[in-house]
C-alpha cells in the first residue's frame, strides 16, 4: 500500500468525523499524539510531512485560516531492537548445494543468483539474457520490475544501482546452458505476476530443510554483504557490488559487522606490536 493510501487510511481510523475547516493546533496536535502510540518516531514524522504539504494547501485556499501544523512536537515509540537475519558460510553453502537446479529455469536459480550477487528482488526479476556478459563473467544491472504494480521494466532505486557485477565461473557455467533458447530480452524469471511472499515462501521451506536460520530473499542480500565484509573485502567495493548510492548507507547496515572486524584488528595490531619486542 502506498503512502497516500496508508495516511487516509490512518485519518479515516484516528479522527473519521475532523473537517478540514475545524482542524487547529490543538486538534493537530492531538492526531499526531495518537498516531505515535502505534508508530516509531520516523514514522510519525514521515505522517507529518504527508499531512503538511495538504493542509498548507487547505491554508492557501482559505480553507483553514492558521498553519496547524507549526511548531507540532514529534512523538512515537521506541525503534525496536531489530537483529539483522544473515547466514554464515556453512549455513550459506548448505541452502545453495540442496537447492534444486534442474535444467529449467526455476525459483531455486533465482534463490542461487541472489545469494552470489546481492542483488535487490526487484532488480533480480529485470534480468533477461542479454543482461549476462559471459565472456567478461559480468552481469548488468539497468532495470527493475514492477512487481507490486502492473509489471514491467523500471528504472534502478538510484543511479548507483546501476552497474556491473563480477561473477564466478560455476555461476555463468550455469546460467549459459539454462538460458540457451531464452529469448535475450524478455525477463528470465518472470511470466505472470509474481509475489515477493511466492518466493520468500520457497526459500523459508529450503531453510527448514537444511536445519538452518530462516531468512528472507533480502536477508539473502545482507548474507552476501557480510560474507564479503568477513573476507576482507573493503567496503567501498561492498557498496559498489551492492549498488549503495554511498558507503555511508553501506557503513550504517553492517555498523555491527565493520566493529567486530575492527576488534580483530585491533588484536592483530597488538599480536604484530608484541611480536617486535
Amino acid at each position: 500500500m502506498d503512502k497516500y493510501r496508508m495516511t487516509q487510511k490512518w485519518l479515516t481510523k484516528l479522527v473519521p468525523n475532523l473537517r478540514v475547516c475545524d482542524m487547529n493546533r490543538i486538534a493537530y496536535q492531538q492526531l499526531l499524539n495518537d498516531y505515535a502510540i502505534f508508530h516509531e518516531r520516523q514514522t510519525t514524522m514521515d505522517f507529518h510531512h504527508q499531512l503538511k504539504g495538504a493542509i498548507l494547501d487547505a491554508v492557501d485556499d482559505g480553507l483553514i485560516e492558521r498553519d496547524p501544523t507549526r511548531k507540532a512536537i514529534i512523538k512515537g515509540k521506541h525503534p525496536a531492537s531489530r537483529k539483522m537475519k544473515y547466514l554464515n558460510q556453512f549455513e550459506l553453502h548448505s541452502l545453495l548445494v540442496s537447492l534444486d537446479l534442474k535444467d529449467k529455469v526455476n525459483w531455486d536459480y533465482f534463490i542461487l543468483l541472489l545469494a552470489k550477487t546481492g542483488m535487490r528482488f526487484s532488480e533480480a526479476l529485470a534480468l533477461t539474457p542479454s543482461d549476462f556478459d559471459f565472456a567478461h563473467q559480468t552481469l548488468s544491472i539497468t532495470k527493475t520490475w514492477d512487481y507490486k504494480g502492473k509489471g514491467g521494466f523500471q528504472p534502478t532505486k538510484n543511479k548507483s544501482s546501476v552497474r556491473k557485477i563480477q561473477l564466478d565461473w560455476q555461476t555463468l557455467i550455469q546460467f549459459s546452458e539454462l538460458l540457451r533458447n531464452h529469448p535475450a530480452d524478455k525477463p528470465i524469471f518472470v511470466h505472470s505476476t509474481v509475489y515477493n511472499s511466492t518466493v520468500n515462501d520457497i526459500l523459508r521451506k529450503r531453510c527448514k530443510a537444511c536445519h538452518i536460520p530462516v531468512i528472507s530473499l533480502h536477508g539473502l542480500r545482507h548474507t552476501h554483504a557480510s560474507l564479503l565484509l568477513f573476507a576482507g573485502v573493503s567496503l567501498a567495493s561492498v557498496a559498489r557490488r551492492l549498488g549503495h548510492a554511498s558507503m555511508t548507507t553501506t557503513q550504517k547496515t553492517y555498523l555491527h559487522i565493520i566493529q567486530e572486524l575492527e576488534n580483530k584488528d585491533i588484536d592483530l595490531v597488538m599480536r604484530s606490536l608484541s611480536s617486535l619486542s
